[in-house]
């Protein structure tokens, strides 16, 4: 089964990150044929800076090589190192409509965060549809803040396949497998976020092992001394299940070992679990920036696999609109 999954380059990717989505882009390599974008495209929909664009994107194709994304098992690309999305995009224009487009609940949320609003983030869910079809996708898994765009792919594909004739697999919107739910250290009732959460209560994919160390040593938690799930535990809660991700053990292991130990030696023995966790996927991301040669390398492998499978797509979708071949 085909899977695709975009991920946007901005921001820097935290342990929340990690386990809610890079960690199952790594697992899926076994169990499907994964196709991970890092959507750079999608990126400058918005106000950004490009240095900060071409640094980004490739610190993240750095990182998730080093997570674990083996080019050899999956299609790891930029998405703007393949322009059959964007030529897909505005074929798939013609099939979307105005009104489609402007009930997107994503558009309007962004569009009262920007002083000028863009075209192209009117039509962000049109190339996010290209991004799936052009895969003959099988299955896209989301979370609820982008079923609506899956839900339009879905209803642009089958349109197309009416007007036009069969060409695309319609996918289906699939929930991920459910992660530990991963909340700011310093502020458990939130998710973990670089944007909208706390500078140390967010533990950074590449922090330094000491950074990590002080953001876990210093996370809320409460005034007794159980390490224990439950209401009032929030803070412990998070640093059980950060706990039980890091070492592949049962919360209930977790919590029958420390019974009894209190928190500073549980604080301890977290954070350099999640040092241990992220040492070698901290190595191999050094060693890939200090080899861009490599890098780059592997991003041409991804980027050829991406055409190779995305070309007879847009090719049919060239032959029944009825362009003439050049």
């Amino acid at each position: 089964m085909r899977i695709f999954s975009g991920i946007q380059p901005t921001g820097e990717k935290h342990l929340g990150n990690y386990i809610g989505a890079i960690r199952q882009y790594v697992d899926s390599q076994e169990e499907s044929d994964p196709v991970i974008c890092i959507v750079d495209l999608h990126s400058i929909t918005v106000a950004y800076d490009p240095e900060d664009l071409r640094e980004s994107t490739l610190s993240l194709a750095a990182l998730l090589v080093a997570s674990g994304l083996d080019p050899d098992r999956c299609t790891l690309f930029v998405q703007s190192h393949n322009t059959n999305h964007a030529q897909a995009a505005w074929m798939l224009s013609v099939v979307t409509s105005f009104g489609e487009l402007r009930r997107m609940t994503q558009f309007k949320d962004k569009a009262d965060q920007q002083e000028f609003v863009s075209v192209g983030l009117f039509t962000y869910p049109v190339l996010q549809a290209a991004d799936i079809l052009l895969y003959q996708t099988d299955a896209v898994p989301v979370g609820e803040d982008q079923r609506q765009h899956v839900e339009l792919t879905r209803d642009i594909a089958e349109r197309f396949n009416s007007r036009f004739g069969k060409t695309f697999v319609v996918p289906a919107v699939v929930t991920p497998k459910l992660g530990a739910k991963i909340t700011d250290l310093q502020e458990p009732a939130k998710k973990m976020s670089t944007t909208g959460g706390t500078a140390l209560g967010t533990v950074q994919m590449l922090d330094e092992p000491d950074t990590i160390r002080k953001k876990i040593k210093s996370a809320v938690t409460d005034s007794g001394r159980e390490v224990r799930r439950g209401e009032g535990k929030e803070g412990i809660e998070n640093l059980i299940s950060i706990m039980s991700v890091s070492t592949d053990q049962e919360p209930e292991a977790i919590e029958a070992r420390y019974d009894g130990a209190g928190y500073g030696d549980f604080k301890s023995d977290v954070a350099e679990a999640v040092v241990e966790l992220f040492a070698p996927i901290q190595e191999r991301y050094r060693e890939l920036r200090q080899d861009p040669a490599e890098l780059q390398r592997l991003l041409a492998v991804g980027a050829e696999k991406a055409r190779a499978l995305s070309g007879p797509t847009l090719a049919n979708m060239y032959e029944r609109m009825g362009f003439a071949k050049p």
